[in-house]
């Protein structure tokens, strides 16, 4: 997508996004066959929930239906959220998965798995699971160093909302 149809996109779309409170992570403009895919990523620091997605979705439809800024082709629009496995590339995105396991790829490409414990404006606190019954260890990491990361999806996590109840 050109930098122009990208720009004036989220320019008409962020107003919209960000009445729902939600941030606009995404846009992404692809070919599926002879239409156009367009797929719009939100997310908060709650998360996103399906209804508020589908209201975002027929929004977001009625304001590309007035303006031109999709051309004249047919296209599919998506509006979801990042997912689980979501990668981590903005400060807000760590601070919503602080507690959660991450894998992160450093500058010198050495790869780490850890709990991100807390987060500020330098970097990362986090835990290094340790390995063959050895002691989790501590560990910190300046986001200076950090070449990508995404969350590692957990199956036996238990969620925020289940430790407090």
């Amino acid at each position: 997508m050109s930098t122009t149809q990208s720009d004036r996109l989220r320019a008409l779309l962020e107003p919209l996004v960000s009445a729902e409170g939600l941030d606009l992570e995404d846009i992404e403009v692809s070919r599926a066959g002879r239409r156009r895919q367009l797929r719009i990523v939100v997310d908060s620091d709650e998360g996103v929930e399906l209804d508020t997605c589908a209201d975002l979705s027929r929004a977001i439809s009625e304001k590309l239906d007035e303006t031109d800024a999709m051309g004249e082709g047919e296209y599919v629009l998506e509006v979801s959220s990042p997912g689980a496995d979501r990668p981590l590339s903005e400060h807000r995105h760590y601070v919503r998965a602080t507690g959660r396991l991450a894998k992160l790829t450093l500058n010198d490409a050495t790869e780490l798995v850890a709990r991100i414990l807390t987060v500020d404006d330098e970097g990362l606190d986090l835990e290094v699971p340790g390995v063959k019954g050895r002691k989790p260890t501590a560990r910190r990491v300046a986001f200076a160093d950090i070449a990508k990361a995404r969350v590692e999806i957990e199956f036996s996590r238990k969620d925020k909302k289940e430790e407090e109840a």
